[in-house]
């Protein structure tokens, strides 16, 4: 009997407070685990490595997916380096891409899209940053005026043919009998033919 009354009067005090988990580093190694691993969500190869494994399986990870989406709030997005990561955290909250992502055809398929973009992006985003020019006003257009006459064609003045043999283009404004024209590669060249067939 007297154990009845104690184990009611234990239950009538005030029941202890829980303990609480307090993280030793107050949650950096947390933090720094998430965000690696919400980073690496940027390269389709290791989301195709989670589909061939079966994690897209687990209800538990596709929660811990749904959760890691504080990532897109602004007070956490100014850590992420690889923004891809946040664009395919979205697209992993669909089943359907979670199904696709676990082909071979569709990875390739999502990095190719990936180059495009990085290999397009600063283009394409610049067409809409810069400032265009302003158009110049419009003014009224000079009284008509005479066209330009176009330029008189060159006058061609008849060759006559030169006495003797056809000079090699080389040869022209060299006087004949020259050292310059001794040391032309083709009279050379015709000297050495002549040479071989005479010895």
């Amino acid at each position: 009997m007297a154990a009845s009354k104690d184990n009611e009067e234990a239950s009538d005090a005030p029941s202890s407070p829980k303990k609480v988990y307090k993280d030793p580093d107050d949650g950096r190694q947390r933090f720094l685990l998430e965000l690696e691993f919400v980073q690496c969500l940027a390269n389709p190869t290791y989301i195709h490595y989670l589909a061939q494994n079966r994690y897209f399986e687990d209800e538990a990870f596709i929660g811990y997916l749904k959760y890691l989406q504080y990532w897109q709030r602004p007070e956490y997005i100014k850590f992420i380096m690889y923004p891809h990561c946040l664009y395919f955290l979205e697209l992993l909250q669909n089943a359907n891409f979670r199904n696709a992502m676990a082909h071979p055809a569709n990875k390739e398929l999502a990095h190719r899209q990936q180059f495009f973009f990085w290999k397009n992006y600063r283009n394409n985003r610049l067409k809409h940053i810069l400032p265009r020019p302003l158009p110049e006003p419009s003014e009224a257009p000079p009284p008509a005026a005479a066209p330009p006459l176009p330029p008189a064609p060159p006058v061609l003045t008849p060759v006559t043919a030169a006495p003797g043999p056809a000079l090699s283009p080389m040869q022209y404004g060299i006087p004949p009998g020259s050292a310059l024209m001794k040391n032309d590669m083709r009279s050379s060249s015709i000297d050495r033919r002549k040479r071989k067939k005479d010895g």
